[in-house]
Parts: C-alpha cells; sequence; structure tokens
C-alpha cells in the first residue's frame, strides 16, 4: 500500500509540474467574480443560436447527411478543410473555435468542449463519446476564471472510445489513445498510450 501511495504522489507531482511548465500554452480570461460570464453578450447569444441550430437543423439527421451538417458548422465559423465527417450525435460547444481537416472524423456522442480551440487533423478519429475538453479554471485565484489550452489531434492519430483530453494536450500523428483512457500531458507520435493516467504501451515505429 505505501508503494502505492508513494508512486500516486510521484505522477501527481510529475503531472503538476508539467502542467506549471505549458502555463504559457493557456489563456486565462478577465472574470470578476466566480459567477461572471466570461464571455460578451454577443458570444452567449450566439452559442445560445448554435445549441438551437444543431438540435433543429442536425442533431435528428441520418449519417449519410454529412454535408449538410458541415454547411451549417461552416456558418457559425468551423474551419473546415476538405470533407472531414461529423456524427449527428456529436456535440460541439463552440463551431468557431473547432478546426477540422479532411476525411477527420468526430464519432457519435464524442464531445468538442471547445472553450478554446481544437484542431483535428487528416484522417485523425476521435472514436464515440470521447471527450475533448480545452477548459480548466486558475484554481489558485479567487474567482476562479477560466483558462483555455488548444487540443491538436495529429494526422492519422486515432482517439478510442470515451477517453478524455485535457486542455493544452497534442496527440501526435499516427498515436492510438486506448478506450477510457485519461490523457493529461502529450502523446509522442506513433505511440499507443492506455490507462488512468494514461502510459505508454508501446512504439508503433
Amino acid at each position: 500500500m505505501q508503494s502505492n501511495l508513494s508512486r500516486t504522489l510521484k505522477v501527481s507531482r510529475v503531472y503538476g509540474e508539467r502542467a506549471l511548465n505549458r502555463k504559457e500554452d493557456f489563456k486565462t480570461y478577465n472574470q470578476s467574480s466566480a459567477y461572471a460570464s466570461p464571455w460578451s453578450l454577443r458570444q452567449r447569444v450566439l452559442m445560445l443560436a448554435w445549441g438551437f441550430v444543431w438540435t433543429v437543423f442536425c442533431a435528428w439527421t441520418p449519417k449519410p447527411f454529412n454535408r449538410w451538417r458541415l454547411i451549417w458548422l461552416r456558418l457559425f465559423g468551423m474551419k473546415i478543410y476538405g470533407t472531414p465527417f461529423v456524427h449527428q450525435a456529436a456535440r460541439i460547444q463552440i463551431p468557431w473555435n473547432l478546426t477540422m481537416h479532411d476525411r477527420a472524423c468526430l464519432g457519435d456522442g464524442a464531445f468538442a468542449y471547445s472553450l478554446g480551440e481544437i484542431e483535428i487533423f487528416e484522417d485523425a478519429t476521435v472514436a464515440q463519446q470521447a471527450y475533448l475538453c480545452t477548459g480548466t479554471h486558475k484554481f489558485n485565484e479567487p474567482s476562479r476564471p477560466l483558462q483555455t489550452g488548444k487540443i491538436t489531434v495529429g494526422r492519422s492519430a486515432f482517439i478510442g472510445a470515451r477517453a478524455f483530453v485535457m486542455p493544452g494536450v497534442t496527440i501526435g500523428e499516427g498515436a492510438i489513445v486506448g478506450a477510457c483512457s485519461l490523457i493529461t500531458r502529450h502523446v509522442d507520435p506513433h505511440t499507443t498510450v492506455a490507462g488512468n493516467p494514461a502510459h505508454l504501451i508501446r512504439k508503433l515505429v
């Protein structure tokens, strides 16, 4: 039991140090209190409109109606290169913070919590119910202001079902993330990681 506790403390310390080293990659919003919105009135109206549009015009559509869904995503500012695929049951918090490249896939029930930027490159797959979380808070301040960090999913990477990706993380080209994994740090290209927290399983090349 003691050895397991020591390992847990060591892992927590290492991840904490890495988060501090990446703090320059995070954007901190100016909030007067923990109850104040970080968004302008215009942004909040657009978010409300987006939620309505996705529910009414997209969420019910059959899977082959991908191009129809991409039209609405583009109208709300999503950056689209080629023809990515967005499942009708996917959730996208703020489409203008999302970029998807040709043949990238956002799967059934996947959640792009795009308070900050998310970029998914060619042939990359975000599988069912995976969660890409770009938002956190600066907890050492009384107002706990929102912080966002860009998530990048590299070319031909695969994020397994129900995996959770933390803010500021890059999934390298060709990397594989196992199902239900917690990704707290960058994943090297052409590696397989899995677990909670995720650790290296093997190198693919």
